[in-house]
């Protein structure tokens, strides 16, 4: 297949899959099994195509992201105190990727492993809406540094391909006391600086594979994700406001299943 159509196919699954809780990573990697997509390159291209996605949130909330930088300093996720905020949920994930990111890549990165990540994610997300689904009464302004920390920890459980970082977060801050809306849009600004770093981390260890011959079909996908992710983000919020999450835990239970039985 021509590589600037692999790149708009692998674009559209990470801006449709990023900031849903069904694990872009686990997509793409299904989706590249499928295509034939494998190698170095397109680990790189699978890392790089997520900053279209990343800036999608940037576009979007663009006003609060600025207020982190302006607004003054008080509780609640707003100046600084947002920043710190954002920091400490970033913290867990940056060491526990850090030290295991070699052993992560090499072994984990499989379909068997995407689909135990995904069934166990999806069961995970029927026991929160089950038991937790209206109990969260805090939204982002009463999100404290505990809060933000705990977060950071279930975040880690995401560097399983298949769990879903976006999961792991939504589900996280559901059981750390947000309600389920803000922990969707805390879950989408929580990806910006764990999502920069590891990119940057992934192409600058990896930059002599951006060439000339490359750079075009890795800006393809970057376009492409970028584009579905808004689509996707502003779809995702309505959804979760007025139904909930259990139809993605359905979906990842039935990918689950394909992968195990098929792939």
């Amino acid at each position: 297949m021509n590589e600037h159509l692999i790149a708009i196919v692998l674009g559209l699954v990470e801006g449709l899959t990023e900031f849903i809780p069904v694990s872009s990573t686990g997509h793409l990697i299904l989706a590249g099994r499928l295509l034939g997509f494998d190698g170095d390159k397109a680990k790189l291209f699978d890392v790089f195509i997520q900053l279209g996605a990343i800036l999608a949130v940037v576009v979007l909330y663009f006003r609060t992201f600025a207020e982190l930088f302006s607004a003054p300093e008080h509780k609640g996720f707003s100046g600084a105190n947002g920043l710190l905020l954002l920091g400490l949920t970033t913290l867990p994930a940056v060491v526990i990727g850090k030290l295991a990111h070699s052993a992560i890549k090499e072994h984990l990165f499989s379909p068997d492993t995407v689909a135990v990540g995904l069934a166990v994610g999806a069961v995970w997300m029927l026991a929160t809406e089950r038991w937790l689904r209206g109990r969260g009464t805090a939204d982002l302004g009463g999100l404290t540094w505990r809060i933000a920390l705990g977060i950071g920890v279930f975040q880690c459980l995401a560097l399983w391909p298949g769990m879903s970082r976006s999961t792991c977060t939504i589900l996280g801050a559901m059981m750390l006391g947000l309600d389920r809306t803000s922990a969707v849009r805390y879950s989408f600004f929580a990806a910006v600086p764990i999502m920069v770093l590891a990119v940057a981390y992934d192409v600058l260890r990896n930059a002599s594979l951006l060439t000339v011959e490359t750079i075009p079909w890795f800006a393809t996908g970057f376009v492409v994700a970028f584009i579905s992710a808004l689509g996707a983000i502003r779809f995702f919020i309505r959804w979760v406001s007025r139904r909930g999450l259990a139809p993605f835990a359905w979906y990842r239970l039935a990918v689950a299943v394909v992968v195990w039985r098929w792939m």
